[in-house]
């Protein structure tokens, strides 16, 4: 896997990216979900900023690569819970972009019933078990999942993301703690996009790296290069093994950015544009991975090229869809999930 050493962020130029392992219809595959999330993203920036998403949304554009990379590495019966920047997570996980938008719009037809919003997205169907606004509640909420499978001897592990302004709150080492030393099937993937809200993570984190500072639990602790989708892949996948076998929990750092501000509509004078061009020309995950599948002659433009249109199709038409659905009701009386979709395991 690649290591990133450096505090902070990547400053090196990147490692070329290493598909030994990982089939090209997988790394494709990869690179089309890729594609989708930044268009949507993309696309609900600009209908946030029109005024059609209530609420506003936190993009996570620039981030690709950690949600692919790890979710791909995952089984249909594992859990994930995100953080209050989760579309990523969860169309990886297998929410519909319809679903996702329509609850965006806050409408009844979203994967919260139009109730919850952006940091709200929900789908036990395909246990993802949601996104929410509480700095560092993912890994608890993943805790839980991994106690229960630990509990039922059930050969299934729980992923919870936090960023890194969590790595400086309580619940997030609680959670760590306990789940060392119960030796539940749990990975923690931080997503380092070094700014909490606005503050770079060199003014508010005290320690070599938050990779360093979880190792003191005694779980194994690693740095990756949060755009490198197959890297990120390589290390889920060893946490994965590990916590089968009963090994216990892993905890990933993965360095990665974030395009835009900390939520849309932020008037951001903590960072420069040409920090924010660096990671986007020499460091953006999607360019990094297309030009390694070009360079091995599994893909040519025409076929990226295609990749984007069908992606941008899809959004239009959950954009299409999000639109012409209904409002909730006020007496909130939309159907309960189906009782075999909220226990885990008995699907």
């Amino acid at each position: 896997m690649t290591e990133v050493r450096e505090r902070g962020e990547v400053t090196m130029d990147p490692a070329p990216i290493d598909f030994a392992g990982v089939s090209p219809a997988e790394l494709i595959e990869w690179l089309r979900t890729m594609v989708l999330i930044r268009t949507f993203e993309h696309e609900s920036v600009r209908l946030s900023l029109a005024g059609k998403i209530p609420g506003g949304i936190h993009s996570s554009e620039g981030q690709e690569a950690v949600a692919v990379g790890s979710i791909r590495a995952l089984g249909p019966d594992d859990v994930v819970a995100g953080t209050h920047r989760s579309h990523h997570h969860a169309l990886t996980k297998g929410l519909s972009p319809r679903s996702i938008m329509a609850e965006l719009f806050g409408r009844a037809d979203g994967c919260s019933g139009g109730r919850g919003g952006s940091m709200h997205l929900v789908d036990p169907s395909v246990n993802f078990f949601g996104s929410n606004g509480i700095v560092g509640a993912g890994v608890g909420l993943a805790t839980g999942a991994a106690l229960g499978f630990h509990l039922r001897k059930q050969p299934a592990i729980a992923l919870g993301y936090v960023g890194d302004g969590g790595a400086n709150t309580g619940r997030v080492w609680e959670n760590v703690n306990l789940a060392a030393l119960w030796k539940l099937p749990l990975i923690v993937i931080c997503e380092n996009n070094l700014y909490a809200v606005e503050t770079r993570i060199d003014q508010s984190f005290a320690g070599e790296s938050i990779a360093g500072r979880a190792s003191g639990f005694g779980l194994p602790a690693i740095a990756v290069d949060g755009q490198d989708v197959v890297a990120v892949h390589r290390a889920t996948a060893a946490a994965r093994e590990r916590a089968l076998a009963g090994d216990g929990p892993t905890f990933i750092e993965a360095r990665t950015y974030r395009y835009e501000g900390h939520n849309v509509g932020e008037y951001g004078v903590y960072r420069t544009q040409d920090e924010i061009a660096e990671w986007r020309t020499r460091k953006d995950p999607i360019d990094r991975l297309r030009s390694a599948l070009t360079a091995g002659a599994a893909l040519d433009d025409q076929a990226f090229e295609s990749m984007v249109e069908e992606a941008t199709a899809t959004v239009a038409e959950a954009v299409r869809y999000a639109d012409a659905s209904a409002w909730p009701t006020l007496s909130g009386d939309r159907a309960a999930w189906p009782a075999d979709q909220i226990e885990m395991g008995d699907r």
